[in-house]
């Protein structure tokens, strides 16, 4: 594996060399049955799993966490879904777990207070909570959500409506029902008046009010990627010309923001003065060229020279970077750096593609094992811990480049 890439496109600490073992689908599907028989095992009496050290700060809600992201929704989903998938069979009822997730968090908001939020609130509950059960009322709560989140000014994907428009995607495509393409199209005219033109440039951005900063953002967690998302992912709702339009933005902001060193790309945070105690240049999907590929991917193939340059020096950056040393989940480690790899070979055919999405997910398998016997337990969550891990492992055996519960809610 190359060691040769300048510092300037990410920071040696933060990654390491893959190493150990090639690819072995046995030893992925033992792996996989072994994580969900732990997940299994720990959910407490009271209906929930324990949280994780590396997952909060200060005092927790009694009920645990309940959200997509962090709690038993995010959970529930993976178990229901590898079941459904055929990797393993669960003793778990996902209908009852996901409906008393979702009571315990209007009783016990996560945050202290019902948000929509889809990665850290209601919105992201009730979706599961839908599909798992169908249920008219829900859906009825779900449309609330996003509807009231619509002017919601941090402007990005976990908190604000490029996040949870996600959710009205998801019902239009599983139901057909016309409000759900309104609200879809009602969330696009919000995004489209906020993204602005940066001044003395010829790109746009959305700038964020994040956590007391106001900030102009790029990655898939708060900025530019993750807001693009789900315009990409809807193009065809759009009418032609802001369709067309929703393209060359697309090129022309991640060309006049890319940093590029020897044939690979990265992205920084953002651009001005990043948000205090924040690193400059990460290679992972909440921040960097990881988040940038799996955002961007459904944009048209062949439509620009530029755009699959771009995305194919992204997923040799995320390479040469290595495995992320701070964990293995989706935001912010290993298997989340993977599906870039994953897209790329759905995107390209090319199988080397296909093989380091496999490398890093015999890695990523390592590390959660060291992981475990240093903390002596697992990480019970969907995007920072085993849960996603697994479905991570699943798609590279089955070859399936979708995000869990983002992409796809099986």
């Amino acid at each position: 594996m190359p060691k040769s890439v300048t510092p300037m496109l990410f920071e040696p600490d933060r990654h390491e060399t893959p190493g150990g073992s090639g690819w072995d689908p046995s030893q992925v599907r033992a792996s996989i049955r072994s994580i969900v028989a732990d997940i299994e095992e720990s959910r407490l009496p009271q209906g929930h799993w324990p949280p994780h050290a590396l997952d909060h700060e200060g005092e927790l809600p009694r009920t645990g966490f309940k959200s997509i992201y962090l709690g038993s929704a995010g959970v529930v989903w993976a178990l229901w879904y590898l079941q459904k998938e055929g990797a393993v069979e669960i003793r778990l009822d996902p209908c009852a777990a996901i409906e008393q997730a979702d009571d315990a968090y209007q009783l016990e908001p996560d945050t202290g207070e019902v948000v929509p939020s889809y990665y850290l609130g209601e919105a992201g509950i009730r979706l599961v909570h839908w599909r798992l059960t169908q249920s008219d009322e829900v859906a009825n709560q779900l449309y609330a959500a996003i509807e009231r989140n619509i002017p919601n000014p941090t402007n990005e994907a976990l908190w604000a409506a490029p996040g949870t428009m996600v959710a009205a995607w998801h019902l239009w495509e599983a139901t057909g029902d016309e409000r759900w393409r309104q609200l879809f199209v009602a969330n696009v005219d919000q995004l489209w008046q906020t993204w602005q033109s940066v001044p003395n440039t010829d790109y746009c951005l959305w700038t964020q009010d994040l956590y007391g900063h106001i900030v102009q953002l790029l990655g898939a967690g708060h900025g530019f990627a993750g807001n693009a998302y789900p315009l990409l992912r809807g193009a065809s709702l759009l009418d032609v010309e802001r369709r067309e339009e929703l393209f060359e933005r697309c090129v022309a902001t991640l060309r006049a923001t890319a940093v590029f060193e020897g044939g690979a790309a990265n992205w920084p945070q953002g651009i001005g003065t990043p948000r205090p105690g924040r690193t400059g240049m990460l290679v992972q999907w909440c921040h960097g060229a990881p988040g940038i590929v799996t955002s961007l991917a459904a944009y048209p193939k062949l439509r620009s020279s530029d755009m699959e340059a771009m995305l194919l020096a992204a997923g040799d950056a995320t390479w040469m970077a290595g495995p992320l040393s701070k964990g293995y989940g989706l935001c912010h480690g290993t298997a989340g750096n993977g599906y870039a790899f994953l897209k790329l070979y759905r995107r390209t055919g090319d199988p080397r593609w296909l093989d380091r999405a496999r490398t890093f997910a015999m890695h990523a398998m390592r590390q959660r094992n060291r992981m475990h016997e240093q903390f002596g337990r697992g990480r019970y969550t969907l995007w920072t811990g085993d849960p996603g891990l697994a479905v991570y492992l699943w798609h590279c055996i089955t070859e399936n480049d979708a995000l869990p519960a983002l992409d796809i809610l099986g």
